[in-house]
């Protein structure tokens, strides 16, 4: 997998502005640079620890797509992947992560990733990639209708205003100074965020987000970016069924079991993406998700699928909780 190419002018190719070369993407020059220690076994570290001092679960699932990009041949492009997490990350230890190069073929190849911490699997992954192939059969949702991002108020800027409100209840205070004080390698900016932290209301468990990578990637290799978007998919699932049963239920910690994506055509993960999660079911043990759909992360009309990612979790409380998830995520311009 090549690196992303550097741009002399700053801007990205379909003529957007994009921030200066100097600032590359921390997601590209850190977290997804893997150390190569043999063939086909690669190390990770670890740049942004979440509150729960638990791997943020997006971390492992970009790293493993990295390192699974890394034994394929540059002319062949992820087309999807399907991930476990069977243990929680280590944050104090590095991540090994082990490819196995279950079929190579003419169109289509498949890798399999095994990531490993104090010598046990704590994630494992496939994934598919194929030769780029036109398709005559070709349709997809509408974006929704939407503030730009433009528009918004920026994760800092949210933050720094819920904190100026004189009624906001201590424990609020401490979680939102605890998250300003993280720097975290994506920018986020709220779709209708509340307007006070000390007036919630019980939601409808959908949020929307615009996200993208700090910095600058530039076009370079797609696999790259994928990789990136692979990190950010994992953001706010869980945190999103939890809405309908605001000060309902004690939640002590909140995990991911497993997550599926499908990447659909080019995308640039430094330019601004429209993420829209949803969790359309929620209950006790069993079977959790879409029932078989897939629900996608998804461009505008005139561009076709970008990616698609589904995933489930647990939220560990009074009683067990598994929900279900569906995510779009559409590309601007």
């Amino acid at each position: 997998m090549s690196s992303p190419q550097t741009r002399e002018d700053g801007q990205g190719g379909d003529g957007r502005d994009d921030p200066p070369r100097d600032l590359r993407s921390v997601l590209v020059t850190s977290v997804l640079n893997l150390e190569p220690l043999d063939e086909d076994l690669f190390r990770g570290r670890h740049y942004w620890v979440p509150t729960t001092q638990r791997l943020f679960g997006g971390q492992i699932v970009g790293q493993a797509l990295v390192a699974a990009a890394k034994s394929v041949s540059e002319d062949v492009h992820v087309h999807s992947l399907h991930c476990y997490f069977v243990r929680a990350g280590d944050p104090k230890v590095p991540v090994l992560y082990q490819v196995e190069r279950t079929r190579t073929g003419a169109s289509f190849s498949v890798r399999s990733v095994k990531a490993v911490q104090h010598g046990k699997p704590i994630f494992t992954c496939q994934a598919s990639f194929q030769q780029t192939q036109p398709s005559p059969v070709q349709h997809q949702f509408s974006m929704p209708s939407v503030p730009p991002p433009e528009e918004l108020l920026d994760h800092e800027a949210l933050i720094d205003q819920y904190l100026r409100d004189p009624n906001l209840q201590k424990k609020y205070r401490v979680g939102l100074n605890r998250i300003a004080a993280k720097e975290v390698p994506i920018e986020i900016k709220l779709v209708n965020p509340p307007s006070s932290l000390s007036q919630l209301q019980r939601t409808e468990p959908k949020q929307m987000f615009w996200v993208r990578a700090r910095g600058y990637i530039g076009e370079g290799d797609i696999k790259m970016h994928c990789c990136v978007a692979a990190y950010i998919s994992d953001y706010a699932f869980l945190g999103t069924a939890l809405l309908p049963h605001h000060r309902q239920h004690k939640v002590h910690f909140m995990v991911s079991l497993d997550h599926s994506m499908w990447f659909h055509a080019p995308f640039r993960s430094d330019h601004w993406m429209l993420y829209e999660c949803e969790s359309p079911w929620a209950g006790e043990f069993g079977a959790a998700g879409d029932e078989g759909t897939d629900p996608g992360w998804r461009e505008p009309a005139a561009l076709g699928d970008a990616v698609s990612p589904t995933s489930s979790g647990a939220l560990h409380g009074s009683r067990p909780l598994l929900p279900g998830f569906g995510v779009l995520l559409f590309r601007t311009g």
